[in-house]
């Protein structure tokens, strides 16, 4: 295996239905489905929940080897309410993925052949909590594969000591505009009320960021307008002329599946330009589908046939 993926998957309660994600496993799962089934090291409780997790592990045809399973705490859930402006998303405290085992992420390295794994993909949510801190640690210490941190801060679950933590660990960064912002506010002071920045002054920010944190790459999704990635020789790459999808159903998971096409792209060895044009054709056609992940595994063979 040449990616491992580290953190949570759960149970996406909606009001008439329920789903199966997770950043992590959303990007895992689109790894998979493009014939690179990633390492991934998570926690699962032991109950009805859990089983409907590892049945998408079935479906995608996606390695144990990374699963543990708590006797104690519950499968990960997300409570989705819809209201007037989108949804409101809870993230229920004391969940099986707080706790993944150090010594057992480490040994599931080993026992998946990933030691010489080249990327490992990391987010926040999971390291609310010390344990699966200490489970990231000791994954980033059985390894020198490329850090990719999806920061995908979600409200009340990440401080910023957390986040300075994990971009200090991390390589390569993605972030949205939300988070950037929240980054800028932490870091140089720049607040949602105080006058926007030029686009000049955002690209200093940016690099003074790179600078602080010694990160090799930083890219920042800008939605339907595409993404701007900063790298560490000084180049500047954007993306601007997206195809537009026909029509929008929703934003769910497209972040998940930029991320996952870079990952996919380091794995093919495709030039970085081509990399992040894939990213983001791929993200925007997420949008054409209802969730983050297409309940048809069909939907893979257009981009398999496209990018070959």
């Amino acid at each position: 295996m040449t990616t491992i993926v580290f953190g949570e998957a759960l149970v996406e309660e909606l009001p008439a239905e329920q789903g199966i994600g997770g950043a992590p496993f959303n990007v895992a799962r689109h790894l998979a489905a493009f014939m690179l089934p990633p390492l991934l090291i998570t926690r699962i409780g032991d109950d009805r929940n859990g089983l409907a997790v590892r049945a998408e592990f079935e479906r995608f045809v996606m390695p144990e080897t990374g699963v543990q399973v708590d006797p104690m705490e519950e499968t990960g859930r997300m409570l989705v309410e819809r209201t007037g402006n989108g949804q409101r998303l809870t993230l229920l405290p004391g969940q099986a993925y707080d706790f993944i085992d150090p010594q057992a992420a480490r040994d599931s390295i080993a026992a998946a052949g990933a030691q010489g794994a080249r990327s490992i993909y990391f987010g926040t949510l999971a390291q609310r909590e010390e344990r699966s801190r200490l489970a990231l640690n000791a994954v980033l210490d059985a390894t020198p594969a490329k850090r990719f941190l999806d920061l995908n801060l979600r409200p009340g679950q990440a401080g910023e000591p957390l986040v300075a933590r994990a971009l200090t660990a991390a390589d390569v960064v993605k972030v949205n505009e939300e988070e950037l912002q929240a980054l800028f506010q932490w870091y140089f002071q720049i607040g949602p009320d105080d006058p926007p920045l030029a686009t000049e002054e955002v690209h200093a920010a940016c690099r003074a960021l790179m600078d602080r944190f010694m990160l090799e790459t930083l890219v920042v999704t800008l939605g339907h307008r595409g993404s701007v990635t900063f790298c560490a020789d000084g180049s500047l790459l954007a993306h601007r002329d997206n195809p537009v999808p026909p029509y929008v159903i929703d934003t769910a998971g497209a972040g998940d599946a930029f991320a996952a096409i870079m990952l996919l792209g380091r794995e093919r060895d495709w030039p970085l330009e081509t990399t992040l044009a894939r990213a983001n054709e791929f993200a925007g056609a997420i949008c054409a589908v209802a969730g983050a992940v297409p309940r048809d595994l069909g939907f893979y063979d257009q981009w398999v046939a496209r990018w070959r």
